[in-house]
């Protein structure tokens, strides 16, 4: 397993700051979802910790040691990212492009061993996709397009993997489809896995511990029923939301909101007056 933290990170873009201060340590062996209005600094937050962007203030450490006295080899041997709209070169194959995550473990001229055969051979079949292994890339549906490159992210053979927005611009059917897969890849394989997340009820039902943000700040950070709270949400994202426990998943769920300023003052004092007449 490996270890994952920030220790007062900030990060700017130009002279714009976007993160100040963030101390968070992600939980180790569970499914963490990152949750905040757009700009807040979520992916910047995801993109630091896998050393895409440099910070310019604090530290990120992964197993007690800065990201950056670690070399690139060593970071893709522990930690697995997908961005959010990864591409491929056109005509490459569902097989080929999963093999590239290989390369952190290959020596002299990158040729594939036994090892990484078998390694390959195992992250299609768990994602699914064996059946598609000589079709190119671009024939393939949105959710099987993010299931081979989960399945190269884990190819990779790392504990960690961080996922920006995994689910974006797929319909509801393929979006189940991917959270169920990496859900099945934490329990079975106890990948520690890190996700930005738009849909909050997605980001409650997959997650043991989200993270809420506003302003490159933590709000709150706990279990899904600590940070799914109408409290919470109207500090994250100023929103009267009704928040009820899903009967299926016993997680919680919104089931509506408005926007305060819009009636959802007026509907929220409504409730608590009502609340405290009995």
């Amino acid at each position: 397993m490996v270890t994952l933290a920030t220790k007062e990170l900030g990060i700017a873009y130009g002279e714009h700051d976007i993160v100040r201060g963030l101390n968070m340590d992600v939980p180790e062996g569970k499914v963490t979802t990152i949750i905040g209005p757009n700009g807040c600094g979520k992916s910047t937050i995801l993109k630091t910790m896998a050393r895409i962007l440099k910070p310019k203030t604090g530290v990120v450490y992964l197993d007690g040691k800065a990201i950056h006295q670690q070399s690139t080899k060593e970071m893709a041997k522990k930690m697995a990212i997908l961005p959010q709209t990864p591409e491929a070169p056109s005509g490459l194959t569902v097989a080929e492009l999963v093999s590239y995550g290989r390369f952190p473990h290959q020596n002299g001229f990158g040729r594939l061993d036994k090892e990484d055969r078998r390694v390959i051979d195992w992250a299609i079949d768990v994602t699914g996709m064996t059946s598609f292994c000589d079709r190119p890339i671009e024939a393939l549906s949105g959710g099987q397009r993010q299931r081979v490159w989960i399945a190269m992210a884990l190819a990779q053979e790392t504990d960690l993997l961080l996922l920006d927005e995994p689910t974006t611009y797929l319909d509801l059917a393929h979006q189940l489809e991917v959270l169920q897969l990496l859900e099945k890849l934490n329990k079975d394989e106890k990948r520690t896995i890190v996700m930005v997340i738009h849909d909050l009820n997605h980001a409650a039902r997959f997650a043991h511990h989200m993270v809420a943000l506003n302003s490159g700040t933590i709000i709150k950070e706990g279990a899904p029923k600590e940070v799914m709270t109408s409290g919470v949400l109207k500090d994250v994202f100023n929103i009267d939301a009704e928040i009820v426990q899903d009967p299926r998943t016993g997680k919680p769920v919104c089931i509506t909101y408005d926007l305060f300023g819009a009636g959802g003052r007026e509907r929220m004092e409504e409730r608590q007056l009502v609340t405290a007449l009995g």
